[in-house]
């Protein structure tokens, strides 16, 4: 996923000149010229305090730059108003980047506690911009002219499009007492998200969300799993200053450890007692978000109400590929209808598999057992164990391979830079080249996973790419974050497959964001519409099968030897016999989305959302509700990540990418012609409306039908 850190005013703002500090003052490095290479975050000099002073020292900038627009006293074009709004704010932009990114990715207590602090005075900052009246005329006005204005680009009347757009749809048209609950609702909401969103870290990091075992209860449990599950137990035995006689193991429910729990572990109720800590993350106790739920849902319903909508998917999906909720729920019914039936006949496999396994003809399969049975059927008929294909998958070969796709693709290099500082150990930090040599941008890669980082894997930024106005680039620095157990010892890190098709998805986005050859910020890498945003991603994701791309890197740690393909066959084989699950379980969270985004009348106070959760999810469930469990507390996505209405983007995007992907298939995984078409688009950044990109790439719009095909759904 593409991490979302900040609001709104994200999409507005660009670089301009950083502060000079006072004579005789302290020097706060976020308020000076880095001189790190390529001006990126000095880190290694930054103190928590640098991120208040310099956010609040943005703020003041910011406010005089845009008092400069309005009381401009020439008539408002482009240059002075729209190029001028978008090159504000670039201290606080910078500033607000760091401390976001760098809280969501450690977890730091004292960097929570000051996000918390500090949010709703950057929300605020926001609405005021927005909410601005004579800013809005001025902008109102531009766009109202903006074909009698000479000479402008068509990337400059995009982003006079887009700005009134964002305006408008943020409130600066409304009057009144609207207007003032617009921005009560937006500085509420801003307040909620951060709240939901730390206490799902805060969750994580709970010592009662585990599961302690003796050896004899892991029987079938790769090397590499126990092997971590000893040391995260003597670790954690140490920080509560317990005894550690070596004899016990942890399992948690972050995810290199709750995978392969949930797909190894031969006792059901030991898996069914880590699945129900899994799914009442945030339910209940200090860290409770069943109340934020309902607070979030009730509060975005009346925001889209200030704005004459029905409800909140209708006001959001202004600005998207979709564009309203009806064809969303078209695009979710359509693959549903396609998916079900195979979805059907795997379960039903599955459990008789399951009960000829057991001798036990009234077996009836449960989620938490899905994982277990399916792999031990895919292994049976297919000969294929995920564990298979990690011995090829050592991770800086991995790193090798999955840069090296770039490399083949677009002529791209990557170049690790030990003297640009970065905010973990963890994180190594590359400077990239373009074909020409040149500097693309700098990427950092931070990997393991560790106590207190938020779960899962996301691509952000801390600098988006920008020219100013004699064409000079400011290169972006990109970041992609992942959670790989961390090695023990000296052994090697060896990821499964599908944590290969995780960071070739992150890779993906940061390869939008490093290619980006826009102007301005707010068209700038993946400021593009939510549902095209993950195409690059999952794109690359095809490569994973493809044994050219993986002769390249994966090999043997101890042999040397490459992939054989009948591994890669079997491993395509067993994939598409999980696909249409793993669609509907997808489809499962995109439906309870809309469900939460198409309420027309605010939720109880005394509302279950477990009770809306199951009634929600009817139409696509999959295996019976355990009472007690849900995931909508836990739905970091949605409640706190950028993705409210639109979690559908991952399949509307996995539609295109099937599609784009088949052009290559057609014309060679490298072909040199087609990465060009596919380059520009990358390139591109949201400067041109994205369905025109693709229709110019592939020579028509996409269809479902290469995804089907490529699930084994339609020959």
């Amino acid at each position: 996923m593409k991490k979302v850190i900040i609001s709104s005013l994200t999409a507005i703002t660009l670089m301009t000149t950083l502060a000079q500090p006072a004579e005789g003052a302290r020097t706060n490095p976020l308020m000076m010229p880095s001189k790190a290479p390529h001006a990126a975050v000095p880190f290694d000099k930054i103190v928590p305090a640098d991120y208040e002073e310099a956010i609040m020292e943005g703020i003041r900038q910011q406010d005089k730059e845009i008092e400069a627009i309005v009381n401009n006293k020439k008539a408002p074009n482009f240059q002075n108003t729209i190029a001028a709004l978008d090159r504000s704010g670039k201290l606080l932009n910078y500033a607000t980047l760091a401390l976001g990114n760098v809280e969501h990715a450690t977890g730091d207590t004292v960097l929570m506690n000051l996000m918390a602090k500090l949010t709703p005075v950057m929300s605020q900052q926001g609405t005021k911009i927005i909410l601005n009246e004579k800013l809005f005329d001025r902008i109102r006005k531009v766009y109202e002219n903006r074909d009698k204005e000479k000479n402008l680009t068509p990337e400059q009347l995009r982003l006079i499009e887009e700005t009134y757009r964002n305006f408008a749809q943020n409130g600066a048209n409304l009057k009144g007492e609207d207007r003032k609950k617009y921005e009560e609702l937006t500085l509420k909401l801003s307040d909620l998200n951060l709240k939901f969103a730390q206490n799902v870290t805060n969750e994580m990091k709970n010592p009662e969300r585990t599961v302690w075992v003796t050896i004899d209860k892991l029987e079938g449990m790769p090397e590499s799993a126990i092997a971590a599950a000893r040391a995260d137990a003597a670790e954690a035995l140490k920080a509560q200053g317990k005894e550690d006689d070596g004899t016990l193991y942890m399992f948690s429910i972050n995810l290199p450890s709750y995978t392969p729990w949930a797909k190894y572990q031969k006792d059901s109720n030991l898996r069914k007692d880590l699945y129900i800590k899994y799914n009442t993350r945030a339910q209940g106790g200090e860290f409770d978000n069943e109340g934020l739920v309902k607070e979030i849902s009730n509060a975005r319903l009346e925001l889209a109400k200030l704005f004459g909508k029905k409800n909140y998917a209708e006001y959001a999906l202004q600005g998207t590929m979709a564009a309203n909720p009806e064809n969303v729920y078209q695009l979710l019914n359509n693959l549903a209808d396609n998916y079900r039936p195979a979805m059907e006949k795997e379960l039903a496999e599955v459990q008789d598999y399951a009960r000829t396994q057991l001798n036990d003809p009234n077996f009836n399969l449960e989620a938490w057992d899905y994982s277990f049975w399916a792999d031990k059927l895919k292994n049976e008929k297919y000969s294929f164990n995920d564990e298979d294909m990690k011995p090829y998958f050592e991770l800086n070969n991995t790193i090798d391979g999955v840069f090296g796709l770039a490399t083949k693709l677009y002529g791209y290099t990557f170049k690790e830079n030990k003297d640009i500082p970065v905010y973990h150990p963890d994180v190594r930090a590359y400077e990239v080249f373009d074909k020409d040599g040149k500097v693309l941008g700098v990427l950092y890669a931070d990997f393991f996973n560790r106590p207190g980082k938020a779960p899962g894997a996301w691509m952000t930024e801390y600098r988006t790419e920008t020219k100013d106005d004699k064409g000079v680039r400011e290169v972006p620095l990109i970041s992609i974050v992942c959670n790989f157990a961390k090695p023990v010892g000296d052994e090697a890190v060896l990821l499964t497959p599908y944590e290969v098709e995780t960071f070739l998805h992150e890779f993906g986005h940061s390869l939008h964001g490093l290619s980006s050859q826009a102007t301005y910020a707010a068209l700038s890498g993946t400021n593009v519409y939510h549902d095209f945003v993950e195409l690059f991603s999952q794109f690359n994701e095809n490569y994973l099968t493809q044994k050219e791309f993986l002769d390249s890197f994966a090999r043997h740690y101890k042999t040397g030897e490459t992939m054989p393909q009948e591994l890669i066959d079997k491993f395509i084989k067993s994939s598409q016999f999980g696909a249409a699950y793993a669609c509907m379980r997808q489809l499962g969270f995109g439906v309870v989305d809309m469900a939460y985004h198409t309420i027309t009348e605010p939720l109880p106070d005394n509302a279950s959302v477990e009770a809306f959760e199951v009634m929600s999810i009817q139409p696509v469930n999959i295996f019976r509700h355990l009472p007690g469990t849900n995931f909508s507390t836990s739905f970091s996505h949605v409640f706190s990540g950028g993705y409210a209405a639109g979690y559908y983007g991952y399949k509307w995007s996995e539609e295109l990418e099937a599609d784009a992907f088949e052009a290559f298939k057609e014309n060679g995984i490298f072909d040199p012609v087609t990465a060009g078409k596919f380059h520009k688009m990358l390139e591109s950044g949201g400067t041109v409306d994205p369905m025109t990109l693709y229709v110019e790439f592939r020579g028509k719009k996409p269809s479902a039908d290469a995804l089907m095909r490529r699930d084994g759904i339609i020959k």
